[in-house]
């Protein structure tokens, strides 16, 4: 059994000690820790901690696999070990000691940690919300109290998510946290429909959470600059007043504007590419996804889904995307049955039935990843899935987990299209890991890691 308390503190050891640690958070699978000083990592040793499924450096930071379950008590234990809160900001200085920092890195970094924070209830929301189509699919009415209960529960964050994005990217824009929920109300207000800018009425939630994520950009920005003209005695009341003052008339008049264009354009090419490219495109999203999700980019694609569901109410990106990990589940079964190596097949055990259920992370990190040539036919698995979900025109409705619990909230009278890609990217991938082969390791296998 694995003792989280005492990975927790091997791990702190790790990497530099609790006084090179500046944050720590963690999504489903991953620990992730923003250090004063990446030289003091002795990252050989980290990979080889038991517990530890990989290790990857994204978005400026070091983020440490370690599972779904097991993720939480490690990042509670380094909370209380390091006394931080898990997303609490020491100071200032690992920012400006990165020397590798670059505009590309510094986004990422940002988008991960306005995002990850909001997976779980995310998750949680749509898992509630595809109950609601599998009581229908079951014959509940549709306008009975119990659908109406479920609704209530599972819809209600994407009604207000911009709120929530708003509010943590205020303050990775160094803002003021509940003025960034503000720039979440200007987008999603649904009182905006009574104003009209050039005889044409505002129509609300335009521009998404990419429209809220350009407005909290602005407010903080204004809001800095403000603080520094504003005497102190009248900052309270002048600043926040101010700041909404003149970013409500610029978030109307340019902001969201904006951010429609844009998020219309995002979303204008993915259904381009799908609708032409058919199949082809299909294998080609779902070949390309695992490696995407090795290195932690997939959280960029939250907007993205929000905005096909915010523009369609139905989202044919994500059930392609699924098909990464299915592609990895049949691999890491041909795996499991041609392998000697008895300490690859208690991970397998531990690593699958999570994969199954749509967290791959694990099967990347602990499995195909360090064989090498699994992790490649089980992209090819998934691109076959990939093919058929484009040609069938298969939808989500809402943002959850991939794999089989995706079932739940595909459009009704898909879902048996969504089941039958799934199976087709298992056998695709178990029959192309079989013909491969790989290198069964002789001993202990030594769990990798990616930079």
């Amino acid at each position: 059994m694995l003792n989280e308390k005492k990975l927790a503190q091997e791990i702190i050891h790790t990497v530099g000690g609790r006084e090179n640690i500046n944050t720590a958070m963690h999504c489903m699978t991953r620990l992730r820790l923003s250090l004063f000083n990446r030289t003091k990592v002795k990252m050989e040793d980290l990979q080889k901690l038991n517990g530890i499924l990989g290790v990857v450096e994204a978005a400026g930071q070091l983020q440490i696999i370690l599972g779904p379950g097991t993720v939480n008590k490690v990042a509670a234990e380094i909370a209380i070990l390091t006394g931080l809160s898990l997303g609490e900001v020491k100071d200032l200085k690992a920012q400006i000691a990165d020397k590798n920092r670059t505009p590309v890195k510094l986004f990422l970094r940002k988008l991960a940690n306005i995002f990850v924070p909001l997976i779980p209830a995310i998750v949680a929301s749509g898992m509630v919300a595809g109950l609601t189509n599998i009581a229908i699919q079951l014959g509940a009415d549709p306008k009975g109290t119990f659908a109406a209960f479920l609704n209530v529960i599972g819809w209600g964050i994407f009604s207000y998510l911009g709120i929530f994005v708003g509010i943590n990217a205020a303050r990775e824009f160094g803002g003021t946290p509940s003025m960034g929920g503000l720039a979440g109300v200007l987008i999603m207000n649904p009182a905006i429909a009574t104003l009209k800018i050039n005889q044409m009425a505002l129509v609300p939630g335009r521009g998404g959470l990419i429209g809220v994520l350009l407005v909290a950009w602005f407010m903080s920005q204004l809001e800095k600059r403000l603080r520094k003209i504003v005497p102190n005695a009248l900052d309270i009341i002048v600043v926040p007043g101010l700041t909404l003052f003149i970013t409500g008339f610029i978030t109307y008049y340019v902001l969201q504007p904006v951010g429609g264009v844009l998020s219309d354009g995002i979303v204008a090419v993915f259904t381009n590419l799908i609708g032409i490219g058919g199949a082809v495109v299909g294998f080609i999203l779902a070949a390309t996804f695992l490696p995407v999700v090795m290195t932690g980019l997939h959280q960029g694609l939250v907007p993205v889904h929000m905005e096909f569901l915010n523009t369609f109410k139905e989202n044919p990106l994500l059930p392609i995307l699924a098909m990464a990990g299915a592609g990895q589940v049949g691999a890491t079964f041909a795996v499991y049955l041609k392998t000697k190596n008895n300490k690859l097949k208690e991970i397998i055990k531990g690593a699958l039935p999570v994969g199954i259920l749509g967290i791959g992370e694990p099967l990347i990190f602990g499995v195909t990843l360090p064989l090498g040539r699994p992790f490649v036919t089980a992209c090819i698995g998934a691109g076959f899935g990939g093919a058929f979900q484009a040609v069938m025109h298969v939808s989500s409705v809402a943002i959850g987990v991939s794999g089989l619990p995706l079932a739940f909230l595909i459009k009704p009278g898909s879902v048996l299209s969504y089941l039958i890609g799934l199976l087709i990217a298992y056998i695709a991938g178990f029959i192309t890991t079989w013909a491969v082969g790989f290198d069964d390791p002789p001993g202990e296998i030594q769990q990798q890691g990616c930079e």
